[in-house]
């Protein structure tokens, strides 16, 4: 079995990327089931930035020296930061971890806390991407998302974005929103690819416990009408020159999420901020995820009491590791090498061959002397059943 057999990691192969958790923001969306928060205070900018150097401080033994190859600020809504607490706080990180010259840095805006000149800080601080959450172009749809913004604000801070020197950004879109069908669907598509820098995020609406929405639901579209909506979608991004890399993202080639990608091939990444969660591979063979508390407030008063002291962590088991693997590769597209599970893991790949049995048999696997663990196109589009048969 798995839990028998003995690993061997080279941890400081494994790429090394930062997730920081900026949790504020202006209001919380009613299908909003993210760890975000409202009640946001420019005071809270210092202390927070420095809480967050010395959470990364505390986990500097877990990096092992690795260079960051990307850093990805999310939340909440991180751009209610000026550019002068982001630039302190990459500054910040510089002193403490090496940050590969050629580093993807990405940082989440939302289009109603967006503003020219804080782009253009954004930049000058070290963001090389944005992610710029506009959900929608049609004004009726944001208001019943409720989101702050307009679809015209959507535009602006898309055309900032490219004029405060950005050559790349990505568009979160939404879909299967209420009343929404087909043609109002596409025309957000088609705006989509109009503004965009080469990457679309697409994601169906879907209703989440905890949420405004889960305790009074809209009325969503139906089955036949999402069908109609996925396909319309798809083939306008396909015409523009856009291909699905992975499950809910379409770019056009060498524009993909490099940050995004650390997570699917199994890569680690330190977390740090309230909430924030991590994956680390130890040189002892152990595996290791992190997660920090979720309240800000908590999160804050200890950092001005005390210095963090490591956050709380649960190792992966061995036998978890082949299904762990491929809930992340096989959201790709294109997969992973079958040989980077061994690297990954420190399992031989025969262990995950034996879990993908019924997959392979079933023609939802490529064949394995293919060197490639990666879905057939009849696997593809049955993700969550092909991954029932591996975890």
């Amino acid at each position: 079995t798995a839990k028998a057999l003995p690993r061997m990691i080279d941890a400081k192969k494994i790429p090394l990327s930062l997730y920081i958790h900026l949790p504020w923001c202006t209001q919380k969306c009613p299908y909003c089931d993210f760890n975000s928060h409202e009640g946001f205070s420019d005071s809270y900018q210092e202390p927070y930035v420095t809480a967050l150097l010395s959470d990364l401080e505390s986990q500097l033994h877990g990096a092992a020296g690795r260079p960051l190859k990307t850093i990805f600020i999310g939340g909440g809504t991180p751009s209610l930061f000026t550019g002068q607490s982001i630039d302190r706080l990459l500054s910040g990180i510089a002193k403490l971890v090496p940050i590969s010259q050629t580093a993807e840095i990405t940082m989440e805006s939302n289009p109603g806390s967006a503003a020219a000149g804080r782009f253009r800080d954004y930049r000058g601080a070290g963001v090389t991407r944005l992610s710029i959450g506009v959900q929608s172009f049609d004004d009726a749809a944001l208001r019943q998302l409720g989101r702050i913004h307009t679809g015209k604000e959507a535009r602006r801070a898309l055309e900032w974005a490219d004029k405060a020197g950005f050559s790349r950004w990505n568009i979160d879109l939404m879909h299967g929103l209420p009343g929404q069908n087909s043609a109002r669907a596409n025309a957000d598509i088609c705006e989509a690819i109009e503004f965009s820098a080469g990457h679309i995020s697409r994601y169906q609406l879907t209703i989440e416990r905890n949420t405004q929405f889960w305790s009074a639901p809209p009325p969503l579209p139906d089955e036949s009408t999402l069908a109609h909506i996925e396909k319309a979608g798809e083939e306008s991004l396909f015409e523009a020159g856009f291909s699905q890399y992975e499950v809910s993202a379409f770019c056009r080639p060498g524009n993909e999420s490099r940050h995004n990608l650390n997570y699917w091939t199994f890569g680690d990444y330190v977390g740090i901020g309230a909430g924030a969660h991590g994956k680390l591979t130890y040189p002892d063979g152990s595996i290791m995820r992190t997660q920090r508390t979720r309240s800000p407030m908590d999160y804050l008063n200890h950092a001005r009491s005390n210095p963090f002291d490591a956050p709380a962590t649960k190792a992966i088991a061995v036998s978890d590791l082949p299904g762990e693997f491929a809930m992340n590769a096989l959201r790709l597209r294109s997969g992973v090498a079958i040989d980077c599970f061994a690297e990954r893991t420190g399992l031989p790949e025969q262990v995950l061959k034996q879990r993908a049995e019924k997959a392979l048999e079933s023609g939802w696997l490529a064949d394995w002397e293919s060197g490639r663990f990666v879905t057939t196109p009849l696997g593809y589009p049955f993700l969550d059943s092909v991954l029932a048969t591996l975890v």
